[in-house]
């Protein structure tokens, strides 16, 4: 199934080539393949918007997960047509990212594919809002992203590293 990738910003110039890939790889990883996954790439002002409206925090952030499915975390939904073949839409804050990036000498791309993974999960069903949900969270963050390391040759971390 697709990956769409969507830019919808123009503070930061983006390759979206490999952010799909590895977003494909990610997603292969969590056993999620034949699912659909849409991928928009946003500058602050809408990354503010949309934490506001279903956050309640107005303010720009890295990631915003809105899953097609409620499921728990490890199981894969169970689509009854080809319409629900879909994990839902991950919204990546590519210029927070970039400004992060920025200020911690860290490499762009590197952070957009552990933050689409952070997202992934979330469309899964993951969370870290306590701190066995955190340990849930980051256990498949870290699986999933050293399969990705191990396809790639890098050595991604977890998002979420120290988080409690």
């Amino acid at each position: 199934m697709s990956v769409a990738v969507r830019n919808a910003q123009r503070a930061v110039p983006l390759r979206r080539a490999p952010l799909r890939r590895a977003v494909c790889a990610l997603r292969a990883a969590l056993g999620a393949s034949r699912f659909d996954v849409g991928l928009v790439c946003a500058g602050n002002g809408l990354m503010r918007r949309l934490n506001g409206e279903y956050r309640q925090r107005p303010e720009p952030t890295d990631v915003l997960s809105f899953p097609f499915h409620r499921v728990a975390p490890g199981e894969l939904p169970r689509p009854r047509c080809r319409e629900e073949y879909n994990l839902g839409d991950i919204f990546l804050g590519v210029e927070y990212i970039h400004q992060q990036c920025r200020a911690a000498g860290e490499d762009f791309d590197s952070a957009l594919a552990v933050t689409a993974a952070h997202g992934l999960c979330h469309l899964l069903g993951y969370q870290h809002n306590t701190k066995s949900e955190w340990q849930q969270m980051y256990q498949k963050e870290v699986e999933i992203l050293e399969e990705l390391n191990r396809l790639t040759g890098a050595s991604l971390r977890p998002l979420t590293a120290g988080l409690f």
